[in-house]
């Protein structure tokens, strides 16, 4: 039986849109934690996403332990690209995938929530973009690098600046980053490591700030290869889940649900001492200075 230390807390995810990565699971183990469930989607797909939910389509993956569906409260457009709403350029906001859309910008969803549920307790980031996740470091432009540290990076300082002041006291935010962060991961580009670095100092530096603001905790995953539809936009995601297979200690594939149960951890009372942590859960990979299915170590014994 799940424990359901988490009645009566209200999370915030941001960055769902659709039912396949982490985000996902992330909100399905604080729903089986009792949690009362609220959404950020990016505005271009909220509408393939609310009617795959309002559809039926995404029934079988919303199936809890006591055999509920899940229930999301509401689904809000964000585009954590845009802190305030004069951010928005004209030609975003007359595109056909933002026209029928508003109040999508940080500052505006936060006060939306504010308005509709009061304060809440929880806050997850699960957004990262690069446009130019394919190119390698050495071939991406400035625009296509302050693209990815917008959205993948100072989203999460944009998101914690607004969404703090609504969070009750001893509340928590958790973030999702990757060992590219620390090593070099070729294919992992367009300034994604990048953002993953300044991701995890900003987490550092935000555990300080919010901790003395507002008493508020902030922690990080640093999650192992996961075949999720938004990872596959890299082009290599096969082989890292392969790679990962073949040369962690815990020689299996990571799954989803295994990240989400550390990150309901991190986000429960149970964890009230953590913050300012990049808690690894890939099986191990990151503790291995060796490549064990090199062909150089071929004949190495173990």
């Amino acid at each position: 039986m799940q424990k359901k230390d988490l009645i009566g807390k209200k999370a915030f995810i941001a960055g769902i849109g659709d039912d396949n990565g982490f985000g996902w699971a992330i909100m399905k183990s604080l729903a089986e934690r009792g949690a009362q469930i609220l959404v950020g989607t990016w505005t271009p797909v909220l509408n393939i996403f609310k009617t795959s939910y309002e559809k039926g389509k995404f029934d079988e993956s919303r199936k809890l332990l006591d055999g509920s569906l899940l229930e999301i409260e509401k689904i809000y457009a964000l585009d954590a690209s845009f802190d305030k709403a004069e951010d928005v350029p004209e030609e975003i906001k007359t595109n056909k995938r933002y026209a029928a859309s508003s109040n999508y910008s940080i500052e505006e969803v936060a006060a939306l929530v504010q308005k509709d549920y009061g304060n809440i307790d929880i806050l997850v980031h699960s957004l990262a973009n690069a446009p130019e996740v394919k190119n390698s470091l050495l071939n991406t432009s400035r625009k296509g690098y302050l693209a990815a540290m917008s959205a993948s990076s100072y989203s999460l300082i944009s998101l914690v600046s607004h969404f703090g002041p609504i969070m009750n006291e001893n509340g928590a935010i958790l973030a999702l980053t990757y060992i590219a962060s620390t090593s070099a991961i070729p294919g992992y580009g367009g300034g994604m490591s990048s953002a993953k670095a300044a991701l995890e100092s900003d987490i550092r530096t935000l555990a300080y700030e919010i901790g003395r603001k507002w008493k508020l905790r902030i922690n990080a995953i640093s999650a192992g290869p996961l075949k999720s539809r938004a990872a596959k936009a890299i082009g290599m995601i096969d082989y890292m889940i392969d790679y990962s297979k073949a040369n962690a200690p815990l020689q299996k594939e990571l799954s989803a649900e295994e990240v989400a149960n550390a990150s309901a951890f991190l986000l429960s009372k149970e964890a009230s001492a953590m913050t300012g942590n990049i808690v690894f859960v890939d099986n191990g990979l990151h503790a291995m200075g060796l490549a064990m299915d090199s062909a150089s170590l071929a004949n190495y014994p173990y």
